[in-house]
């Protein structure tokens, strides 16, 4: 007897649409299809509409959306340089999409964001996808939400950094192969499917290297020696599918590494090798450092872990796939495909010598199919638990919110953290007003409607988190000081960072900087350029002395220190930097910039 996750594949009332029936009197799911596009419209305002209410943070943040400014300012989109400097941490692909987002709609905060909320929209598109062809149209749209309202994956959507461009690569990965791998596709669609596939993991070979094809080639390897379902890999075009992976991913490689010989023992040895299995880069952790970032990162839905792990073990989706195979296969396991991709790669990080955050954030989507699989078929008693002990910790965290207010740590002003207390406690009363919300339109409108605007409301609720931070943020982003300091900074003057790598101001300024003393995380560029860098501390104060007009970023600290050595007029300061001329300005400052040099200053 077909199991109730397969049931729901074939039920009349879930198919997308009549034909005869004019689109907004269809339904979809079980949604009118009106509303189903009312309800995607919010969310897509909801999703796209806040990129740019913040400004960029540090490192990450800036340092890609700085990359990005200067490639499209010199032209040169292979050899990838940062403050002017040779980077080869990460490949281009990433860059390139910022990039090109700047040639299209300008230099700014939503510009170079975009590449990652549309990384994070494709995912969440594709695992809705694969979520109903396997569980049903209502799985689908299921797995949509839960990804949507997933904090972890909705965060990193709106942080300009690769993590999110490299799950939306995986997420494509992961989502091809489900869709190929159903028993009722003809073989063109498998192997359209297949090859997408293999062009999906080549873009994300070609955003942060060879791991975009390590944790599928992995995941696979698992599966198969689970499941000893060998002619899986007669399934796959290999043949066709490496081609075409390497003809997406190799070009840059081959390009990069002919003009700089230097690129391949440092992309692979240092940035692959070394980071994974030592602390070079002193991103360690404990074993268990991913279980609170996955607790958090999809604590609305946290609840559903037990049935997600039971669909694992019934097999969901295979005794429909069974019945529409021909010929007979043996049946593929699409749920434990998803549940041991979510496993390899939090056990994969979890054993890295490196650790960051985003590094497990490919691993929700898979997360997200398998809740949507569940939440299809989940008890209204069941789903009403799951939001009762959600306002449960939102009414925690509310109560908690005050703590935040007194924190004075990692060189952040306190009365930083009593202002984003405000926004964080706002957060919590979203999160319960949301559980709330839904258990009244579970009352009056069912699962359906209840899941969707408890989805949108955790949406809201961590954008608000995020947009909060903008307390924090502004001033960590240097933004007050651009406009003073645009004023006096003429196009090709030196503008030296001494002892710090400022990753933001450069991107506001348009002008990249002269690392002083301390090369940083360009340590690698400036051994390969050291003209363009000032090693020591005297040869900055030479170079301050006798050398042209300057402007300079430094630390209160070394600034105290400086001072008493050489002169600086000071522009202006906040409470992490202090930027300093090395030239009397007053009567030069300019009321404007030229057209050409305009900054996005508010």
């Amino acid at each position: 007897m077909p199991h109730r996750y397969d049931r729901l594949a074939t039920e009349p009332g879930l198919r997308a649409t009549r034909a005869a029936a004019p689109w907004h009197a269809a339904r979809v799911a079980g949604f009118p299809a009106l509303t189903l596009a009312l309800v995607v419209m919010a969310f897509a305002l909801l999703w796209f509409g806040t990129l740019g209410m913040r400004h960029l943070l540090g490192p990450d943040e800036g340092r890609y959306a700085e990359i990005a400014r200067e490639m499209l300012t010199s032209g040169d989109w292979v050899t990838i340089r940062y403050d002017g400097l040779k980077y080869f941490e990460k490949p281009p692909f990433h860059m390139w999409m910022t990039a090109v987002s700047y040639a299209l709609f300008g230099i700014g905060d939503w510009q170079a964001r975009l590449c990652v909320a549309l990384a994070g929209a494709a995912g969440l598109g594709m695992s809705m996808l694969a979520a109903a062809r396997w569980f049903g149209a209502r799985a689908g749209v299921m797995a949509g939400l839960v990804l949507a309202g997933a904090p972890m994956w909705n965060v990193a959507a709106h942080f300009n950094t690769l993590d999110m461009t490299l799950s939306g690569a995986m997420a494509c990965v992961l989502a091809s192969l489900l869709l190929a791998q159903h028993p009722a596709a003809t073989p063109a669609a498998r192997r359209r499917w297949m090859l997408a596939c293999w062009a999906a993991m080549g873009v994300a070979v070609l955003t942060k290297g060879l791991v975009g094809v390590a944790l599928p080639g992995l995941v696979l390897v698992l599966y198969t020696g689970v499941t000893r379902d060998l002619a899986l890999w007669r399934r796959l075009h290999a043949a066709a599918g490496i081609v075409l992976m390497l003809l997406v991913a190799v070009p840059w490689y081959w390009l990069v590494a002919q003009r700089n010989p230097e690129f391949l023992r440092f992309f692979f040895i240092h940035e692959h090798w070394q980071r994974y299995t030592s602390t070079v880069h002193a991103r360690s952790g404990a074993p268990w450092y991913f279980v609170p970032l996955l607790a958090g990162g999809f604590l609305p839905w946290l609840g559903l872990l037990p049935d997600m792990v039971r669909a694992v073990a019934r097999r969901a989706g295979v005794a429909h796939a069974a019945r529409t195979a021909s010929p007979p296969l043996q049946p593929f396991q699409p749920a434990l495909m998803a549940g041991l991709w979510a496993t390899t790669i939090f056990v994969f990080f979890s054993l890295s010598g490196s650790k960051l955050p985003g590094y497990i954030v490919p691993m929700f989507p898979a997360l997200a199919i398998l809740a949507g699989a569940v939440l299809a078929h989940t008890a209204e008693r069941a789903w009403a638990r799951q939001l009762r002990a959600m306002l449960v910790v939102g009414a925690i965290g509310l109560l908690a919110s005050p703590v935040i207010a007194t924190l004075d740590a990692n060189n952040t002003p306190n009365a930083l953290y009593r202002s984003y207390a405000i926004w964080a406690a706002l957060a919590c009363a979203l999160v319960m007003a949301s559980a709330a919300a839904a258990l009244w339109l579970l009352r009056r409108h069912g699962r359906m409607a209840s899941v969707t605007g408890y989805a949108f409301g955790m949406l809201l609720a961590f954008s608000v988190a995020l947009l909060g931070h903008e307390a924090i943020g502004r001033s960590a982003s240097g933004i007050d000081l651009v406009a003073p300091i645009a004023r006096v900074l003429r196009p090709g003057m030196p503008l030296y960072g001494v002892g710090m790598l400022d990753h933001t101001l450069p991107f506001y300024l348009r002008h990249p900087l002269i690392m002083v003393a301390q090369a940083d995380e360009l340590a690698f560029g400036a051994a390969q350029e050291p003209h363009k860098w000032l090693p020591t501390i005297d040869a900055f104060v030479d170079a301050w002395e006798h050398g042209p007009r300057a402007i300079a970023l430094l630390s209160p600290q070394a600034f105290a220190e400086l001072s008493a050595r050489v002169p600086m007029h000071v522009i202006a300061r906040d409470w992490r930097r202090v930027a300093v001329a090395n030239f009397s300005f007053a009567g030069e400052l300019r009321t404007r910039l030229p057209a050409s040099d305009s900054l996005p200053i508010p």
